[in-house]
């Protein structure tokens, strides 16, 4: 009676002498309700929410059509706004399909329409199918932008024309195509046919055709250049160690026989954030050095940028390379606890969060600072060609006085 008691006053049940654990099979029944209800609030939140994104596709997509400068012909874009054209075709094409899946949650959780609870006859399957036809290329809508902005940066500091302009550029296209039809590796032990298995593995190792074509004209790129070791460039050239550690460990998940046995474990979590954290967090720390003179007109401590990125990528690589290895020994994700054997490497990745917080904690000093006391910042402090290096730092409201007229390409070192 005593641990009965307890049991009602921690659930906060009524003293009563009716049974307890019909209270208890009450109680959450109530919880169930207020769930449901809060369920639906939130996915037609989320529902809404994907109209911003189909938006801002449209935004940048008629923006890069339609109001280019005078001269600035395709061939002249900068790889960046060709990386985001891409990104903004997979924000359109992808979020309707995930704004369709809310919709007919909706309707299940409302008019109890079996259509993925296997409860009301519906088909779970189905749900994985449609989210992750979305939430694949939305993995790609992140790195794109960060692959556009390494094509912006490692140029610059190399002192050389890009090597495989149009390459790189069709190459982003070719990621948001693929992106389409790769979703079903995420489901290889969820049931699926093995003919759907075999295609969709298949069609997973294509993505390190174009990947690879961008990893290969960047390292073109430096390649006998002057390369100067900014806090920038340091930045992208983590961005292609640990995207292209991500990229390989990503072939080893794409192959069958080899993703039953590491489905679930630390491995996942390893090879996601390298592609996803190590190359996209690399990508934005470095675009974000790059461009802070002509945001803010100040220019930052060199030295002190460069301390925060070696703390972040020693810290990086200590925190996630270990989980590999616990991963291939089995160790599960999404569990709160895990063996003895593990203990020593999840050490390591702990000591590998804290120097990463540490890097962090440089690097925001290292912008505070710039932005407080840094000196003024010239116009084209890297002697970049594109556009916005041409106006003053910071650029004035209209970004030019006059409109310009581009007479030449955006990467033409001598």
């Amino acid at each position: 009676m005593v641990a009965v008691s307890l049991k009602k006053k921690s659930l906060g049940l009524k003293q009563t002498q009716s049974d307890p654990w019909q209270q208890v099979l009450e109680h959450y029944s109530e919880g169930d309700v207020v769930e449901g209800r809060v369920t639906k609030v939130v996915t037609f939140g989320a529902f809404v929410a994907g109209f911003s994104s189909i938006l801002t596709g449209l935004n940048f997509i008629v923006s890069i059509q339609k109001l280019r400068a005078p001269g600035l012909t395709w061939n002249r874009l900068p790889l960046l706004l060709w990386a985001l054209y891409a990104t903004s075709v997979i924000q359109v094409l992808a979020t309707p399909v995930l704004a369709i899946t809310l919709v007919l949650l909706m309707f299940e959780r409302t008019f109890k329409i079996g259509i993925f609870d296997p409860a009301l006859g519906g088909d779970p399957i189905l749900f994985q199918h449609f989210f992750w036809f979305y939430s694949h290329p939305a993995v790609y809508i992140m790195i794109l932008p960060a692959m556009g902005v390494i094509s912006e940066i490692i140029p610059v500091f190399s002192r050389k024309p890009i090597f495989g302009y149009r390459a790189i550029a069709l190459a982003s296209f070719g990621i948001a195509l693929v992106a389409f039809i790769v979703w079903g590796h995420h489901l290889f032990v969820s049931g699926q046919s093995e003919l759907a298995n075999f295609v969709f593995s298949l069609l997973t190792m294509f993505v390190a055709v174009p990947t690879g074509v961008k990893v290969f004209s960047w390292v073109g790129t430096m390649y006998k250049g002057s390369i100067r070791f900014n806090a920038p460039m340091l930045y992208a050239l983590g961005f292609l160690e640990l995207f292209t550690i991500g990229g390989l460990t990503g072939v080893f998940l794409a192959t069958l026989a080899i993703d039953v046995h590491l489905t679930d474990t630390y491995f996942v979590i390893a090879h996601f954030h390298y592609v996803m954290v190590g190359g996209t967090l690399m990508a934005i720390m470095g675009g974000f050095y790059h461009w802070f003179p002509k945001m803010f007109g100040k220019m930052y401590n060199e030295s002190s940028a460069i301390v925060s990125f070696v703390l972040i990528f020693v810290g990086f690589n200590t925190t996630f390379f270990p989980q590999f290895i616990v991963g291939a020994m089995g160790m599960p994700r999404r569990y709160f606890n895990y063996i003895g054997a593990y203990e020593t490497l999840n050490k390591f990745s702990t000591i590998g969060s804290y120097i990463i917080a540490m890097g962090f904690v440089v690097g925001l000093i290292t912008i505070l600072r710039g932005l407080k006391s840094g000196p003024k910042a010239p116009a084209n402090p890297w002697g970049a060609k594109t556009l916005e290096w041409q106006t003053p730092s910071p650029p004035p409201h209209m970004n030019f006085d006059v409109e310009p007229v581009v007479t030449a390409g955006p990467y033409e070192y001598r």
